[in-house]
């Protein structure tokens, strides 16, 4: 299956009334779920919720699962003006070419429509996420590195 197919499918997952979905095809498996725990999940969830009477953060993926609890935190955005990119994909987000370059986009920077401005991977594929606005990057809502999840904020453009 290729990427845009994938892409393809959480875009209309996201848009029905679903609240899980599983697709196997050959050795391509696919599982989506907007519920607060997902299946592979919920077994440990709920052990510990017994265990311990503080809530649990639930996860999504299993990409987050392997993350800390203080890396899974949502990041709060101080300014609401603008037009938000959101992550298209589950990956991991990266915010420059290679460790050695500068960034693609840094807060001031100007940006059109169609630049790249990170990149994420996402089953060991690099997807260019490219700016859906023109205008001023005025706030970068991930950091290099983060493990965002699907319709997650990146940038504000201003």
């Amino acid at each position: 299956m290729e990427i845009n197919e994938v892409k393809e499918l959480l875009h209309q997952f996201n848009d029905s009334n679903l609240t899980e979905f599983d697709l196997r095809e050959g050795s391509f498996e696919l599982y989506m779920n907007k519920n607060q725990t997902s299946r592979q999940t919920a077994a440990p969830v709920q052990a510990e919720q017994a265990i311990e009477s503080a809530p649990v953060a639930p996860t999504t993926s299993a990409a987050q699962t392997a993350t800390s609890e203080t890396e899974a935190a949502p990041i709060v955005s101080s300014s609401t003006e603008g037009q938000v990119i959101t992550s298209p994909i589950v990956g991991i987000v990266y915010l420059q070419p290679t460790p050695e370059q500068a960034a693609y986009k840094s807060v001031g920077d100007s940006v059109k429509q169609g630049e790249t401005v990170c990149i994420i991977e996402a089953m060991k594929l690099l997807n260019e996420i490219t700016s859906e606005f023109d205008g001023t990057i005025t706030e970068i809502l991930v950091e290099n590195e983060d493990v965002v999840e699907y319709g997650q904020p990146l940038f504000r453009i201003g």
